[in-house]
């Protein structure tokens, strides 16, 4: 779940794309980019860290022109390397940069190909590297001198042929405009809007609305699935549907967890949908716990706070702050290994003793994954006085790995995989166990947008609407992905490529 953003302004856009950068930093930790186009000139900055961090002042200076993109990484695949750092660019054909969120299905047999085939060499284990060359090959087959919208839109139909999986990507193709797109099936969220200035319209491509919210633009659309707009330097925005039968199959976690409340997806505003997930998780402990003896509710900051409330209000339970943040700690479950993960939810959260002492407690989170987290919090609570120790999620139990982009790669690290919740109490440490139904959580999304009929919901029934992933697939992935492989891999050291870097 990374984050992605594409200015083509009347202005320099280097401010107005750290800004949206900022606004993103929820979905992506790891690093940071930013590259822009002066005049046909190419500027990029890149490295590990926030946003805050990557970019100084005179990094930012030195990111000239009115056209550029930009990325935060949340790494599901390669290495703990700056190498890693988007956007990465391409110098054939005309100088292209891409931005990727998302993971392909089928990057190894398309990495085969770009090198049997299409002799290109892939220099990262990225699989967004894979994604620019396939782009940058097929826009090369139109073998024309200069390009026009109708190239790159059916460049783009011919890397939705070759590529499988998620990706929600914006290109810069060099002294020509900005394009976004969205895979056939729209698994990972991408919108796009503009804003009228004195100087002229400016257009942006993001991975949230509320990226485009930060810079004053207006939200125009969501790129639909199999969609690309293309914002060019000069001429009109053109946008045309280039994946034949495309539907919609967006993922399901995104409203759980992945977007900031205050963003609007595919018509659904993430806010309004987290409400109804507790109005349903309080309608399923009205209908199987009615004597219930919940004496307070208490959130886990922050992306549960919302539906916490209105299970709350409609259980007519006390809602109170237990638990105080530390805003300087990144999210836990961004967090690479078990161990950096245990550590680090004492330091991002202290109780408020008072509100659990001689209490029956429910604490409501978004979800449970590892369950790292949730049995901290559960003996914090414990040892904080509460009497009985309840544990809603408002997501249903995670059971299969994720394969489109969000860091769940390993079966057997998923605490609720091939468990029961009788099991999984025991685990946890918790007196009872409440977990939101998969219907109430698809109605909970789909009552924003009766349009939406289809979900990736893959982490909670294990069903992949790619339909190419298999147990072998899957065990490939466990050995590349899991925490173990990445520590392992990551050891080895860290590289530094750039291509004209402002540092």
């Amino acid at each position: 779940m990374c984050g992605i953003v594409g200015l083509v302004a009347s202005t320099p856009v280097a401010q107005d794309i750290y800004d949206a950068l900022t606004v993103l930093q929820h979905r992506g930790q790891d690093a940071a980019g930013i590259i822009t186009d002066d005049g046909g000139r190419l500027y990029l900055r890149k490295e590990n860290g926030l946003v805050r961090d990557v970019f100084s002042q005179d990094n930012m200076i030195g990111l000239l022109g009115n056209m550029g993109i930009g990325h935060v990484r949340y790494p599901t695949a390669g290495c703990d390397s700056s190498a890693e750092a988007q956007p990465f660019y391409v110098n054939s054909p005309f100088g292209i940069s891409l931005a990727h969120n998302g993971n392909l299905t089928n990057s190894e047999a398309l990495k085969r190909e770009l090198f049997i085939q299409d002799r290109r060499h892939i220099n990262t284990e990225s699989d967004s590297e894979i994604l620019l060359n396939v782009f940058a090959h097929e826009l090369l087959e139109s073998g024309k001198y200069t390009i026009d919208g109708d190239d790159i839109f059916e460049a783009i139909s011919r890397v939705h042929a070759r590529v499988r999986g998620a990706y929600a990507a914006v290109l810069m193709i060099n002294g020509v405009g900005v394009v976004g797109f969205r895979d056939p099936h729209g698994i990972r969220p991408c919108v796009f809007g503009k804003r009228e200035t004195g100087a002229g319209t400016d257009y942006a491509v993001a991975s949230e609305s509320v990226a485009l919210d930060s810079l004053g633009f207006e939200l125009i659309d969501d790129l639909e699935p199999g969609e690309a707009v293309f914002l060019p330097i000069n001429g009109e925005v053109q946008r045309r549907l280039c994946a034949p039968g495309a539907s919609h199959a967006t993922c399901l976690f995104e409203y759980v967890y992945l977007a900031r409340p205050d963003s609007v997806i595919d018509d659904v505003y993430v806010y309004k949908a987290r409400l109804r997930m507790g109005h349903h998780l309080a309608e399923k402990i009205k209908r199987d716990w009615a004597d219930h003896d919940i004496d307070v509710v208490i959130p886990i900051p922050d992306t549960s706070r919302t539906a916490a409330l209105q299970l709350a209000n409609e259980l007519d339970v006390p809602f109170r702050e237990g638990f105080i943040k530390n805003r300087y700690i990144g999210r836990t479950f961004i967090m690479p290994g078990q161990a950096q993960r245990k550590k680090s939810v004492r330091q991002k959260l202290n109780p408020i003793d008072l509100e659990f002492k001689d209490k029956n407690v429910l604490l409501v989170d978004d979800s449970i994954v590892r369950g790292t987290t949730s049995r901290e919090i559960i003996q914090m609570a414990r040892d904080s006085g509460a009497r009985k120790v309840y544990f809603a999620s408002a997501a249903p139990p995670v059971r299969f790995p994720n394969v489109y982009g969000i860091d769940m790669p390993s079966a057997s690290e998923l605490i609720a995989h091939g468990r029961t919740v009788e099991e999984l109490e025991r685990l946890l440490g918790a007196d009872k166990l409440i977990y939101q139904e998969l219907d109430d959580l698809i109605e909970a999304v789909r009552y924003g947008n009766p349009n939406l009929t289809r979900f990736d919901a893959s982490v909670f029934n294990g069903e992949y609407v790619t339909q190419d992933v298999d147990a072998d697939y899957l065990n490939q992935l466990e050995l590349f992905r899991s925490d173990a492989a990445k520590s392992q891999r990551n050891s080895g050291g860290r590289r530094v490529v750039e291509l004209h870097n402002t540092a």
